[in-house]
């Protein structure tokens, strides 16, 4: 969706190269994967969603990123408006923190999101080479005769080979307002998310049509856009029918979690 030279979207990952010296209204979290993949597309500013902040400041970690690149860069409060849903963020968010480039074009906390990204219009684009982001996919665990675990900074890093394996992703736990659904994305044995602040991840009740085990870890326990994190330090949130039917509990460990699904897999 465009208006005029913002875009409003519903993740960063669907940014492309038509969003150059644009200004972004992306429903990402506010990590530092996001602002990357902002700045590769050439933005002069972009607007994200703080997923309640979380472990180590994570949902708000792009700002300080984009302000080396230049880039102006803020985030919504994640109580004014749902992650995943960019015209909702537009229509009703407000700013939570802003960086130094956003400050210097006139941004501060308390704006609207539209206020925001027009005043982030002047920024002037610097161009320059954007430095790449490594391992934003890797491999957590591979062992003979069980399912692998596969971390992915973002779910869009999910691939088809990863279909009955366990994928531990960084990405916020609800669904995009325009893709509603897992979609053609493989089935997995079990895929985790970070809940983003939210109490009600909608993307769990959607894996359970499909038979996938869904939970989430806790914005404050693990950082949001680091799948590391949410391996190592993450707390499970929100569980789905499937992973209860497998054996897992809320407050447990991520990787208790995951030891619980590979000994279903086992019994299977």
């Amino acid at each position: 969706m465009f208006q005029d030279d913002i875009l409003i979207l519903d993740t960063a990952t669907k940014l492309g190269r038509s969003a150059l010296g644009k200004v972004a209204i992306a429903a990402s979290h506010g990590g530092v994967y996001a602002g990357y993949l902002a700045a590769r597309n050439g933005v002069r500013g972009v607007i994200l969603h703080d997923a309640g902040i979380g472990k180590d400041e994570a949902g708000i970690s792009s700002l300080p990123y984009l302000d080396g690149l230049g880039i102006a860069g803020a985030t919504v409060d994640f109580r004014t408006a749902r992650i995943g849903d960019g015209a909702g963020m537009a229509k009703t968010g407000t700013i939570s923190h802003v960086n130094a480039t956003a400050r210097g074009a006139g941004c501060v906390p308390g704006q609207s999101s539209m206020e925001c990204a027009s005043a982030m219009l002047s920024v002037r684009v610097t161009g320059g080479e954007i430095p790449g982001y490594d391992e934003a996919r890797f491999v957590l665990r591979d062992a003979p005769g069980e399912p692998k675990v596969i971390g992915c900074d973002s779910t869009s890093l999910v691939k088809p080979e990863d279909e009955g394996d366990i994928v531990v992703t960084a990405s916020h736990g609800d669904l995009l307002e325009t893709a509603p659904s897992w979609g053609d994305r493989p089935d997995v044995l079990a895929a985790i998310f970070n809940d983003a602040g939210s109490d009600n991840p909608t993307r769990l009740p959607d894996l359970d049509t499909r038979g996938i085990a869904g939970a989430t870890v806790s914005a404050d326990s693990a950082r949001i856009g680091d799948a590391r994190s949410t391996y190592a330090d993450g707390v499970i949130s929100h569980i789905n029918e499937s992973a209860r039917a497998r054996g897992a509990q809320v407050r447990i460990t991520c990787r208790e979690f995951v030891e619980r699904m590979i000994e279903s897999a086992r019994k299977a």
